[in-house]
């Protein structure tokens, strides 16, 4: 793999209509695990700051991270349906999140315009994900923090099948889920080395990949 290079073989399109909803709900499942990441990255930020979750899905961490009055939080997303679910999320939460649709590679915002930069399960799914890594860099301010979280690919289905009985899925979601990940997800994402390498062409000040059970945290800082 060619760091200047990496194109996926698909076009990076957004769930839309039942598919979407049919996330949100399982999505749901995980909101004890979205809460403790809401804190982990609120403990990166200045007391206040701007925030830009890339592709926020249903909108849950967003949300999470605009209960903290501190913050002004927006989520950028390529599907209109996911939009919509994250809008009226936000408003039955009472918080002040914007979500507004558009493309991870060609951002909707000036430059230096986010202190905090978060994409989580989503990466491994854009089409051009260094044009997106170049506009990670681009709307981050000087001294902001990026952090990508998502599969490995090296990762055995073992592994897997571990962390989707630990969803608390009933037996057909858990086995749609399972074929989800062997025969889409595993195949869409990257290795630790293949992440590394593309961070290290774009240009951030520094980037760091840590691993964990199924998936890695890229931390980088403009």
């Amino acid at each position: 793999m060619t760091p200047a290079t990496v194109q996926k073989g698909y076009k990076g399109l957004g769930m839309e209509g039942s598919i979407a909803r049919w996330y949100e709900k399982r999505a749901r499942k995980n909101l004890g695990e979205i809460h403790s990441l809401a804190d982990r990255l609120k403990a990166s930020l200045p007391d206040g700051g701007d925030v830009l979750e890339v592709a926020p899905g249903p909108g849950f961490l967003a949300i999470e991270m605009a209960r903290d009055s501190r913050f002004f939080v927006i989520g950028l997303d390529i599907s209109k349906t996911f939009i919509e679910i994250a809008r009226k999320n936000a408003a039955e939460a009472g918080v002040r999140a914007e979500f507004r649709e558009g493309n991870a590679s060609d951002m909707p915002f000036e430059e230096n315009s986010f202190d905090l930069l978060v994409c989580r399960a989503a990466f491994k799914n854009f089409s051009g994900p260094e044009r997106a890594l170049r506009e990670m860099l681009r709307v981050l301010r000087p001294g902001g923090t990026g952090v990508i979280i998502d599969l490995r690919r090296d990762v055995s289905m073992t592994e897997i099948k571990r962390h989707v009985d630990g969803m608390d899925l009933g037996l057909w979601s858990r086995w749609l889920t399972t074929q989800a990940f062997r025969f889409m997800l595993l195949k869409r994402a990257y290795t630790k080395s293949e992440l590394e390498k593309m961070l290290g062409g774009i240009g951030f000040k520094k980037a760091e990949v840590r691993t964990d059970d199924i998936g890695m945290e890229a931390w980088f800082e403009k």
